[in-house]
């Protein structure tokens, strides 16, 4: 995760609060998705970002988890995310991200 995003997710806890915040990701794999996950809620694991060392513990969920899928419009996620099934491997980053928001997530 960017610096840029680091400092937006910071901005959104400090003006609406952490309990109210759901971080949703999208990357293509499971350890880019892990990284970010674990940037927004154990802190920014390589020490570089606004967020190094600010364990916000923010719920976090990528597009392909199956609470994310169940939670919109059936038509919509197939039109926008879909064919990401086909090609992704949604085990690994599923999981991938289920760990971490297992372990770190506080909300």
């Amino acid at each position: 995760m960017d610096l840029e995003n680091q400092n937006r997710v910071k901005e959104a806890v400090d003006k609406y609060g952490a309990e109210n915040i759901i971080v949703l990701l999208g990357g293509g794999e499971s350890e880019t998705a892990g990284l970010a996950a674990e940037t927004v809620t154990a802190g920014d694991p390589t020490w570089a970002g606004p967020l190094a060392g600010v364990s916000l513990g923010l719920k976090v969920y990528h597009a392909l988890d199956p609470e994310f899928k169940e939670s919109v419009d059936a038509d919509v996620y197939d039109e926008q995310i879909g064919m990401m099934e086909m090609v992704l491997d949604v085990d690994a980053i599923t999981s991938e991200i289920k760990a971490i928001r297992d372990e770190y997530t506080q909300y």
